[in-house]
């Protein structure tokens, strides 16, 4: 059961927030490996990319990639969540004296982020192909032309094998556990400090909204980069071999954006990644919560049926 809520509270933010993941890949991908002022800017900010994606591609285009960024969010964050609040559990994020340990915390949420996204890197591969796929006037990225979900899985299979719908693994693996590493342990502590103050309800879903502001700020700061090395390592074009055309792993991805694009290289479409990670982190982190509270498995801030009706009815 903790493993299913928390994909399922992962894809209830996805649904709301795919369009900013989709203008996020775009302007991750223009530019690709070229210096400032060389290169066609398709897409000059959020709002202007909104508008260049959906009076090229369609208002549709901003839901490109959905049914793969379902079934990621389900893989992958019901591994993640579910394994950190399985540590949780076990007393392991915590300190002999019963207090919040942040360096446990962190090294709790990077191994659930890990074997999050080991599980879940074939859906955010065919998410990224679909994300990039766009006409010819503003494509940025190499173009693998899917029809959609299902054909490009049968696709990439064929052609590769199993080992090819796991390529750009090595990128998936530090983004994912860099971000959970920073946005559960901060989320779990904010959410501490903010019950130990009793300025809101514990386990409202202002106290839950509050505390996931503060973890998804963290979030964005300490994870852009690797998110930035993550979608390139998916997006690229591959030879008949199965091989990256531009790179051969994290490292050599690493150090190519920043020889060719400088350090701003790794914060391409930051805006995009807070206005995006931002909500998400918000929502899945309160809709989590609030299942777990619900279902009765978060004992602590667990709410009476009398007590739901009335928080229903104020929210």
């Amino acid at each position: 059961m903790e493993f299913f809520i928390g994909g399922m509270g992962a894809c209830g933010a996805c649904l709301l927030t795919n369009p900013l993941e989709v203008i996020k890949t775009r302007m991750q991908l223009q530019g690709e490996l070229k210096a400032r002022g060389l290169y066609t800017v398709h897409y000059r900010n959020v709002f202007h990319a909104f508008y260049a994606v959906g009076k090229a591609d369609g208002i549709f285009a901003l839901q490109k990639g959905l049914v793969p960024a379902l079934w990621y969010q389900l893989f992958m964050n019901s591994i993640r969540l579910g394994c950190y609040q399985c540590f949780i559990n076990l007393g392991w994020t915590r300190n002999s004296k019963g207090e919040i340990s942040i360096p446990r915390s962190a090294a709790a949420g990077a191994i659930s982020g890990i074997m999050g996204a080991s599980v879940g890197s074939p859906w955010y591969l065919i998410k990224t192909h679909l994300q990039s796929q766009s006409v010819k006037e503003v494509a940025v990225g190499h173009q693998h032309r899917h029809q959609g979900t299902y054909e490009a899985v049968s696709n990439i299979y064929h052609k590769y094998g199993v080992k090819g719908l796991w390529r750009g693994v090595t990128g998936a693996i530090p983004r994912v556990s860099m971000g959970s590493a920073t946005q559960l342990p901060t989320f779990t502590k904010a959410r501490e400090v903010i019950d130990g103050l009793q300025i809101l309800p514990p386990g409202s879903w202002r106290s839950l909204f509050l505390a996931s502001c503060v973890s998804g700020v963290v979030v964005v700061i300490f994870m852009t980069p690797f998110d930035v090395v993550s979608t390139r390592l998916y997006n690229q074009g591959v030879d008949a071999n199965g091989r990256g055309l531009f790179y051969s792993g994290f490292m050599d991805c690493f150090v190519k954006i920043f020889t060719t694009e400088g350090l701003l290289g790794f914060y391409k479409g930051i805006s995009a990644s807070f206005l995006r990670l931002g909500p998400h982190t918000v929502l899945s982190l309160v809709l989590w919560s609030k299942l777990r509270i619900y279902s009765g498995l978060d004992k602590k801030h667990h709410v009476p049926e009398t007590k739901l009706a009335e928080e229903v009815e104020v929210a």
